[in-house]
């Protein structure tokens, strides 16, 4: 389990480190992602940049097996 956790710990900080990168190549911003401004702070929920990314992912690993 441990290694599990520290996969995901792994994932979120590389998701962190690559957000101004895939923001330049427009995912963040594809309809279907949902932003919401409220009291002055910023709330961002890529719905639809999470299932492209999903899907470009499972296509790269069926290619590569």
């Amino acid at each position: 389990m441990l290694k599990w956790l520290l996969v995901l710990v792994l994932a979120i900080l590389m998701l962190g480190a690559l957000t101004p990168w895939l923001r330049r190549i427009g995912l963040g911003r594809l309809p279907g992602d949902i932003r919401v401004v409220r009291n002055g702070r910023e709330y961002r929920f890529p719905l639809a940049s999470s299932m492209l990314l999903s899907a470009l992912m499972t296509w790269l690993f069926y290619l590569l097996r």
